[in-house]
């Protein structure tokens, strides 16, 4: 058994800077309306004079990730891509990202897994190091929100949430036992599918069809979300999860120098670090600048955290996300 460990990081996020006080200008909503309940002051949309899509965000960040790895990317074994936003309905991410990178053939999977959706596409990539069937796997979690949500005062609870960006990171072998990810923990709870879901379109009631048969105000192909339900789960799935890590490790929370938790919320984050009594130095936050960037936010966050000197070697480093499905997840690395 190989173990395996992040050998190189990349992020990307549009230029184009949406303030609480541009969106005020266009939904009834105001900066205190929103960092109140979220703690965003701004997010990144896709300025769409520009050549960015999901799959051209991952693209960008990809290849910083694989600069800074040292591997070569014609070295790069599989990809796998997380999003709840790709290009086109079929096929995935992945395989544009194959394309655009000119990797000769190489496998590519897609991940579903909306906001946990970037640890479970880490945990997938660690099993296939640790077998030994590849060496070397670009996992990419990217986002295009902005061309999906209800801009007006109808769809204000979901659509200041939300903003665009792509993360990335190159997964290898490691080169030191205990270095690296030591444990990936998944889960997920069905029951709750349509508390946060985007029900259409699909295969069971596409977009022409809705407009035809629904008034304006109750279409469903915008998100919905059960705010306080989410956030009650969240809080206790989080804690659940990061324990489970820690434990399986036979660690303790005193352990712990980073927590990356996806950027739901920042009050979710808040809840979460008195919990556990961690200090403001253990626990890295951006959602203030980016907004909820779903699969790409842990990516990004992990990126800006090491690029910030927040992470050295040796660390203890816990990801943890909670999102649509339920799902959540959590991964544990040594640094």
């Amino acid at each position: 058994m190989y173990q395996s460990k992040i050998k190189g990081l990349g992020k990307y996020v549009p230029d184009n800077i949406v303030t609480n006080e541009d969106l005020s200008k266009i939904m009834e909503t105001s900066d205190e309306w929103i960092v109140e309940r979220t703690g965003i002051k701004e997010r990144r949309h896709i300025d769409k004079k520009s050549d960015d899509t999901t799959a051209v965000m991952g693209k960008k960040a990809a290849m910083q990730a694989i600069e800074r790895s040292g591997v070569d990317k014609d070295d790069i074994d599989l990809i796998v891509f997380a999003t709840l936003s790709p290009d086109y309905y079929f096929p995935g991410c992945g395989v544009q990202i194959q394309d655009m990178l000119s990797i000769h053939t190489c496998p590519a999977i897609d991940v579903r897994n909306q906001c946990s959706g970037y640890v479970y596409a880490l945990s997938i990539a660690d099993q296939f190091i640790k077998t030994g069937m590849y060496k070397n796997i670009l996992v990419i979690g990217s986002e295009n929100h902005s061309g999906g949500l209800d801009m007006t005062t109808r769809g204000r609870s979901v659509s200041v949430i939300f903003g665009d960006g792509a993360g990335a990171a190159v997964v290898g072998r490691s080169e030191n036992e205990g270095q690296g990810i030591l444990s990936t923990h998944l889960h997920s709870q069905g029951e709750f599918a349509e508390e946060l879901a985007l029900i259409g379109p699909s295969t069971n009631h596409w977009v022409p069809e809705i407009i035809k048969e629904n008034p304006q105000e109750n279409i469903p192909y915008f998100p919905y979300m059960n705010g306080q339900l989410v956030f009650k789960n969240a809080v206790v799935r989080f804690s659940e999860v990061i324990m489970e890590g820690l434990q399986k490790n036979n660690l303790e929370v005193s352990d712990l120098d980073m927590l990356i938790p996806h950027q739901a919320n920042l009050r979710i984050a808040q809840f979460i670090q008195k919990k556990f009594k961690l200090n403001d130095d253990q626990v890295y936050n951006n959602i203030q600048r980016y907004g909820n960037t779903t699969a790409a936010s842990i990516p990004i966050a992990l990126t800006e955290a090491w690029e910030e000197g927040k992470i050295k070697e040796g660390d203890h480093v816990v990801l943890a996300a909670f999102g649509s499905g339920f799902t959540w997840a959590s991964a544990i690395l040594k640094w």
